[in-house]
């Protein structure tokens, strides 16, 4: 009996090393095939680099369109939670009352600053911004009113909270009406929307025409390569060892197509840098363009990938079938 067991367990590790070998011979293969179709690209370099110039335009343009969403959703985050709120008070109020309104206003739990304007100091400012001054000083009295600028905390600064805390703000008796500069803000939010579906609508289109690109190149490879084929599928070569070698043709185009794409973004923002600094400089802001960071680019790099290998499978596995070696 203990021959037997001795047998049977010799026999399992037989079979449990032979199939780790298989494993091991058909990854080396892989890899070897891999670098063999990098090698057949750069014996066509022209074909190749017209292919993966192609290819890095096509990814370029979305990926422009993602860097600017990304910009203007940076220069429009300064500006979301800015809500200030003016309240104007009515010309009867007192004094005294305007104080009252002020500390009652700051007890309120959705106000974090509130800041009094008298009529005075802002006639006195406009004297100074508008340059009016000597015509202003033939008024016989002050026409503006006193104003409360109430600035709303965080919970309170996007539109809506906003718009509901203004709402309540002029039920005050001594508040005239109030005023929230907000409109823009929503304007500003719905052109990002619209901007936003238009990157995905044009991204889609175009990497829809990349898959399309790289699966017509790699027909046409194997179109040139069908003699080739039909022998080896003449000698017994497995499917997966006639496809694989197309399939990293696929591949390579989308990591090299990714990289153009990449550097392409790159010398598009060097060469707007100094024109953005310039803009920036005359609204003396220190705004400085975003590119791409290191996820994503491998993000970039991983989708021409996937177009890649997407492509180069719906071409492989429509056309290599049809070629048989009786089919002369």
């Amino acid at each position: 009996m203990s021959l037997l067991f001795k047998g049977r367990e010799a026999q399992t590790s037989s079979q449990s090393k032979s199939w780790i070998m298989r494993c091991y011979f058909f990854v080396l293969t892989v890899f070897r095939q891999g670098i063999n179709s990098l090698g057949e690209m750069w014996r066509t370099p022209m074909a190749s680099l017209m292919t993966i110039l192609v290819l890095g335009l096509s990814l370029t343009l979305p990926a422009t369109l993602y860097i600017v969403v990304k910009n203007v959703q940076q220069v429009s985050s300064g500006f979301s939670d800015a809500a200030e709120i003016s309240l104007f008070v009515k010309d009867s109020m007192t004094e005294q009352q305007t104080q009252t309104l002020v500390k009652r206003l700051a007890l309120y739990p959705e106000v974090d600053d509130v800041k009094l304007i008298s009529k005075s100091k802002a006639l006195e400012e406009f004297k100074r911004v508008s340059g009016f001054g000597q015509a202003l000083d033939y008024l016989e009295e002050n026409p503006l009113p006193n104003v409360v600028l109430v600035t709303p905390t965080s919970r309170y600064r996007k539109p809506q909270a906003a718009q509901q805390l203004l709402d309540k703000l002029e039920g005050e008796r001594e508040v005239e009406f109030g005023k929230l500069d907000i409109e823009w803000l929503e304007r500003l939010n719905a052109l990002l929307s619209l901007l936003k579906e238009s990157v995905v609508t044009i991204a889609l289109l175009l990497l829809s025409a990349v898959i399309l690109i790289i699966g017509n190149t790699i027909r046409l490879s194997i179109m040139d390569k069908k003699e080739e084929i039909q022998v080896l599928k003449l000698v017994g070569a497995t499917n997966t060892f006639i496809h694989t070698p197309f399939i990293w043709t696929g591949i390579w185009y989308g990591i090299v197509g990714g990289l153009v794409a990449f550097m392409s973004v790159a010398m598009m923002l060097w060469w707007l840098e100094s024109a953005v600094s310039m803009v920036a400089g005359v609204y003396q802001s220190s705004f400085v363009l975003q590119g791409l960071n290191g996820n994503e680019l491998l993000t970039l790099l991983l989708l021409a990938v996937m177009l890649g290998f997407g492509g180069s499978f719906l071409s492989v596995h429509r056309y290599i079938k049809d070629i048989e070696p009786d089919k002369v």
